[in-house]
């Protein structure tokens, strides 16, 4: 109540006239109608259990704590909560620091009444061991812009705040069994609080002889109000709790004129703070995944798997050069193979047709091997036909065979050596296989 002494010392009497004879043309100062709401804003902080409401220039900061104590004896299986609100100098020049003013006990009285005698929170599932242990939740309310109305605004941030908080779960373990765990959020994923309903508060405002009802009252409409009314309801329409702060009296028409009016307030407000927590869900949930970047994944691999493109990418890490040499080799043998067996089937017409050829006119300087120079070098290889009439067939086989396998050797090292620059020394063929070459095709 201080505070409203202090503000009405502010005020002047032509402020004040000006403000009731306004209401009795239903227009506000700020150019709402009686039963208009301001702007309404709800964001949420870094960490679970914080928030922030402003409710056009009220603004309020709700956060969320918890905290392992032990019951009280006559609710061993239940936990607790309780609210503190805080008064900053910075909000309205009436506030004091120090010991909580009257108005500061009045607001933390009504938003505790709001949540736990229509039971929103359900304090059994804090319970860790019956008797002993059970989570104890802490609501701070801190106060940062007074422009009127700090019940809604304070009991919105309240809400938003235990909506949002999540506290550590607990196990039992040890060699016994029976030590207590709690694990942190980086290994185990925290739990949120089971909320049956949100107790939404509405505070009406009578001004003038004439008790001119209003809603969501303003710092200078709270001034020269005779009386105010806060109804705690839920989207069921619900009763959950009302308070009547002195004043001139209301008729039971009015209260029940007020109760409908905040049922349909009480389901807006509902759905914002619903909507709002739900996008702060999607946002840590967001925050959580670790993702990997797609274009490489589609560029590279295709459709393939995470794991295995994970894993193939620190294949590629370790492996680095010797994986390109591997490969290299792989595709020499490769070639050399094919190589040998087109050699083999060529062989077999020119044996059949009987022709021989010219000199060799293998390039070593080209890129590949043609076929016309594996015929000319196994021509050149070849015995005259009338030696080899002569010869014994046992002979000719083992000739035959020797000519396989040097034609086999030469064709695997042509094959190996198109990957590898070529030298002038490549072209001239060593001493040892010209006396090779000559001793072969002497006569025996």
């Amino acid at each position: 109540m201080e505070q409203r002494v202090a503000t009405s010392l502010i005020m002047t009497v032509n402020e004040k006239i000006f403000i009731e004879s306004a209401l009795l043309s239903e227009i506000r100062v700020d150019g709402r109608r009686p039963f208009d709401y301001r702007t309404l804003t709800i964001t949420f902080g870094s960490e679970d259990g914080s928030s922030e409401v402003q409710l056009g220039q009220t603004q309020v900061i709700g956060f969320v704590t918890a905290q392992l104590v032990q019951p009280y004896r006559d609710r061993p299986n239940e936990g607790s909560f309780s609210i503190y609100t805080e008064f900053s100098p910075m909000a309205d020049p009436s506030f004091e620091t120090g010991r909580p003013t009257d108005f500061a006990i009045e607001l933390g009285r009504i938003i505790d009444r709001g949540l736990r005698e229509s039971r929103a929170v359900d304090t059994e599932s804090l319970c860790v061991i019956s008797g002993k242990l059970v989570w104890s939740i802490r609501i701070d309310l801190h106060i940062i812009d007074n422009g009127g109305n700090l019940v809604d605004a304070a009991n919105i941030a309240a809400l938003a705040a235990l909506s949002t908080f999540r506290r550590p779960e607990c196990t039992f373990g040890g060699e016994d069994g029976q030590q207590l765990i709690i694990h942190p959020p980086d290994v185990r994923e925290p739990l949120p609080l089971i909320i049956h309903h949100l107790p939404v508060a509405v505070t009406f405002g009578f001004i003038g002889k004439e008790n001119t009802m209003v809603i969501d009252p303003t710092h200078y409409e709270e001034a020269v109000m005779g009386g105010s009314m806060t109804a705690t309801l839920n989207t069921n329409g619900d009763v959950c709790a009302i308070q009547k702060a002195g004043g001139e009296g209301v008729p039971h028409s009015v209260i029940m004129q007020c109760l409908r009016i905040a049922s349909v307030k009480a389901a807006d407000i509902t759905n914002k703070i619903k909507n709002s927590v739900e996008s702060y869900n999607t946002e840590r949930s967001l925050r959580k995944v670790k993702r990997h970047n797609p274009s490489t994944v589609v560029i590279e691999f295709g459709q393939q798997g995470c794991g295995d493109v994970a894993k193939h990418h620190m294949e590629r890490l370790n492996l680095g050069s010797d994986e390109s040499s591997v490969i290299s080799h792989s595709d020499d043998v490769e070639i050399g193979r094919k190589l040998i067996e087109n050699d083999k089937m060529e062989k077999r017409n020119i044996t059949a047709k009987g022709s021989c050829g010219g000199p060799a006119t293998w390039d070593p300087y080209s890129r590949g091997v043609d076929g016309n120079a594996l015929r000319a070098s196994l021509a050149s290889r070849a015995t005259p036909p009338e030696i080899h009439k002569e010869e014994p067939k046992q002979e000719k086989q083992n000739e035959t065979l020797s000519s396989q396998q040097s034609l086999v050797h030469e064709v695997t090292k042509i094959g190996l050596q198109t990957k590898q620059p070529k030298t002038l020394k490549d072209a001239v063929k060593p001493r040892h296989k010209r006396r090779n070459k000559m001793a072969n095709s002497s006569p025996s």
